[in-house]
């Protein structure tokens, strides 16, 4: 009898560009790319940051490289990537949340929000793809989106809108490239708690809908966004794309 076999989670062999990368989920997900094995260069602003992170997880023997990026500067973003690439992997969590009741958003909000959450991702991900195609590869790319991509939230027009927007043009992307073997696909937490979502727990009206809304009874961490990187970045996950991983604990259940 032949038994099939797993798939490897493993990235051995693999260069991951993680944007985002200075501290909480890019963080968490860039300390799990390098511990499965890839080389990952670190992308973000706060260089200071990164030359950290780089030099904690080469203390524990991973391959770590820094790349300072502002993903919302697309002409230098496309430099950049054309000339440390190709990457097999892309997680992008580069992302930006500006939140207001919707007949008191700002212009200046809302476009600082969308060119760094829909401008910026599309054009890193079509960068990361463009040097995989060239290049004859077949890769893994991975937007951040968020459960607010698949429904609404209180105060969070704007940053739904982006959010649905890189749900869109992920679906397409996966469409376009699928014959050159790139995979893209979404993942999508809930209320993580990072350094970006303290006002927010420190908002007792806003804990109360949370907690009622996630089912398991818990926030996210960011730990819980690691496995599910992994899965998607991985063999593992060799006929996912077009997809988004829902990292919710069953707040879009409902």
């Amino acid at each position: 009898m032949t038994l099939p076999v797993t798939p490897s989670f493993r990235l051995d062999g693999k260069r991951a560009l993680v944007a985002g990368a200075s501290s909480g989920i890019g963080e968490a997900c860039a300390v799990a790319i390098a511990e499965a094995g890839a080389h990952v260069t670190l992308a973000a602003r706060r260089a200071d940051k990164l030359t950290e992170l780089a030099r904690a997880l080469t203390a524990r023997g991973w391959a770590a490289e820094t790349m300072p990026l502002d993903v919302a500067d697309i002409a230098a973003t496309e430099d950049a990537v054309a000339a440390h690439g190709p990457f097999d992997i892309l997680v992008n969590s580069a992302g930006l949340a500006r939140h207001s009741p919707s007949l008191e958003t700002k212009e200046s909000d809302f476009d600082a929000v969308a060119d760094l959450n829909v401008k910026g991702a599309y054009f890193l991900t079509r960068a990361v793809a463009k040097g995989l195609i060239d290049a004859g590869k077949p890769g893994s790319l991975i937007n951040i989106s968020s459960q607010m991509a698949h429904v609404g939230g209180v105060d969070r027009a704007v940053y739904c809108a982006t959010k649905h927007a890189v749900e869109g043009f992920t679906k397409s992307f996966a469409i376009e490239w699928g014959r050159h073997n790139i995979r893209v696909n979404t993942v999508c937490p809930t209320f993580i708690r990072t350094a970006l979502t303290v006002a927010t727990f420190d908002n007792p009206e806003r804990i109360k809908w949370i907690e009622e809304k996630i089912k398991l009874g818990r926030v996210g961490e960011v730990e819980d966004m690691m496995g599910p990187v992994i899965f998607l970045a991985s063999d593992a996950s060799a006929m996912v794309t077009g997809s988004s991983l829902l990292v919710d604990g069953g707040w879009t259940a409902d």
